[in-house]
């Protein structure tokens, strides 16, 4: 699901009951593509695929070979069970076994639901780039803690819809715990705040996400996309024999 900009900035009474339910979509075309095997792409000198990083034009974090012949491409939300599932049970092989070798790369782009998805989206952008998808994965590994401390926290909020646009989301990332979540792993207090103060940095992650999810008809996450066409799976076990068919194998 997303949101305009308006419920995304103002409404904060569904968003929070949305943030625990089910985030799937109708069923898409297959887009399955085949190929013969790619051999393995070594990584420059001293460096390995995983580590390499960009942020590329469409807004996303993109990891491993920037001319890698697979390039798959997730739309996810933070508020969202199923993309914790896949951050959890599918990342590490797809990252592991296929980033590593330089015929995939990963790119992770932002499809916000509701406020605690976009404060959550703010502050994994925070820092330096290659921190992104680690605290993205994180928070996702945490999915269930994350998700009920920032519901419960922000159930005694009083009159938080009312407040100006970079107070509000600082509140969200106080009372919500995600301030303290995220500075227990490497991003400061001080430097969250101010992330999430930024009004054109959060607005401008809003509106990306709106206009990718209408320029693509994304209503649903995760949803995956290889080599600009999109695929048929949610989960590792559909999304890693579409990459093998494709040749990476």
């Amino acid at each position: 699901m997303t949101l305009s900009r308006k419920s995304i900035t103002l409404a904060l009474a569904a968003p929070l009951a949305l943030a625990l339910s089910a985030c799937g979509g109708a069923e898409e075309d297959d887009g399955s593509q085949t190929g013969e095997p790619i051999a393995a792409i070594p990584a420059p000198d001293g460096q390995a695929w995983s580590d390499v990083v960009a942020v590329t034009d469409e807004g996303g974090y993109r990891i491993g070979n920037p001319d890698a012949p697979l390039k798959l491409v997730e739309y996810a939300s933070h508020t969202c069970g199923g993309c914790a599932l896949f951050a959890q049970e599918g990342k590490p092989s797809l990252k592991d076994d296929y980033v590593t070798t330089g015929v995939v790369s990963f790119e992770l782009r932002n499809l916000v639901r509701d406020p605690i998805d976009l404060a959550i989206a703010t502050l994994v952008r925070c820092g330096q780039p290659e921190n992104m998808q680690p605290l993205s994965d994180q928070a996702w590994i945490a999915f269930n803690d994350v998700m009920t401390n920032a519901q419960q926290g922000l159930a005694n909020v009083p009159n938080l819809g009312e407040m100006g646009l970079s107070e509000r989301f600082v509140t969200i990332g106080e009372a919500g715990g995600l301030i303290e979540f995220f500075s227990a792993r490497g991003l400061s207090a001080d430097q969250a705040r101010s992330c999430l103060a930024d009004e054109a940095a959060v607005q401008a992650i809003a509106d990306q996400s709106q206009a990718q999810a209408e320029e693509l008809g994304v209503n649903s996450t995760p949803t995956f996309f290889l080599n600009g066409s999109r695929v048929d799976g949610a989960q590792w076990p559909q999304i890693e024999p579409i990459l093998q068919r494709a040749g990476a194998r």
